[in-house]
């Protein structure tokens, strides 16, 4: 079975202003991190505005990710709809293109569902495909955690291969471990975390940070699996900076320019998320040139396994 590692981001979706598409724009995005030395990449999730996009275009989505990033690096993909209905449509669309090689499904958003709820609903879609799932929790966001006793229990199905934990709780990061199977891969989801994510466990981390970031993202993980865990750490407080400065915009305005700012035209966000503070522009850039002068040690390791 597929086992997700490493550093991954999670991409956005380049559009234009009137809300397009730009397929170049998202093939430049696409070179530039894993150019960066990312060891997979996750398209249709929050950062890549799943939430906003039509139905052709997730499908553009995924069939441009998968032919230009031809097998250099595994793809992940979104299929996060509030409805389990809409989820496994979704689903259905990932199946039919193909080429993906793990599905992430973040819980419900507005509707607030039960844990008895959200374990039927994680069935229903990980019931869908063949394909390894993860599991997303990002309470901060949706007001629906994943409880331990869930995870554990949907551990259970055999497609069913880990969680991204956004929670930004080390307790409840620890939870995941201790009590999910050894073989149930946990991914750390806040970009500030991913060094004591790593320290307890931890299987890698999908980070939107590593859109604008991808080199110094990657070699937090490749210090640490390589058993340089001081430089690990060193590169985790250099990352500080980058995620408080894309935490001063509405999300995910500054990755989108701070893309522009390094070559990659990933275009505009979808309104109402529209405004980049000037004053912004060159602590960003200062972030962006530090984290680009990161040296590799190395470069993507394989995480295709199984």
């Amino acid at each position: 079975m597929f086992e997700p590692c490493g550093a991954i981001p999670a991409m956005v979706t380049p559009l234009t202003r009137e809300g397009e598409l730009i397929e170049q724009g998202l093939k430049d995005a696409l070179d530039h991190t894993i150019n960066g030395g990312v060891h997979g990449v996750f398209v249709l999730g929050s950062s890549g505005e799943i939430f906003g996009l039509t139905d052709e275009q997730k499908r553009r989505v995924i069939e441009i990710t998968v032919e230009h990033v031809a097998g250099r690096v595994p793809v992940y993909a979104g299929a996060s709809e509030i409805t389990t209905r809409d989820c496994i449509k979704t689903m259905h669309m990932i199946n039919d293109v193909g080429g993906v090689d793990a599905v992430s499904v973040l819980t419900p958003y507005f509707v607030v569902p039960t844990q008895h709820e959200l374990v039927a609903h994680f069935r229903a879609i990980a019931g869908e495909t063949d394909l390894p799932v993860l599991l997303y929790n990002n309470p901060g966001k949706t007001l629906v955690p994943i409880s331990v006793a869930a995870a554990v229990e949907l551990a259970d199905l055999p497609n069913v291969v880990g969680v991204k934990d956004s929670s930004g709780n080390l307790g409840t990061t620890a939870d995941f471990l201790r009590e999910c199977p050894e073989n149930f891969a946990v991914l750390v989801g806040k970009d500030t975390l991913i060094y004591a994510g790593l320290a307890m466990g931890a299987k890698g981390a999908i980070a939107s940070t590593a859109n604008i970031a991808p080199r110094l993202v990657a070699e937090i993980y490749n210090a640490w699996t390589s058993g340089d865990q001081e430089r690990a750490l060193r590169l985790q407080e250099q990352l500080a900076p980058v995620r408080y400065l894309v935490d001063q915009a509405t999300f995910p305005v500054v990755l989108k320019e701070g893309l522009r700012m390094s070559g990659v035209d990933a275009g505009y966000c979808l309104a109402p998320a529209t405004d980049f503070e000037e004053a912004l522009r060159a602590p960003l850039q200062r972030a962006l040139d530090a984290a680009a002068a990161v040296e590799t040690t190395n470069p993507n390791p394989s995480s295709r396994k199984g």
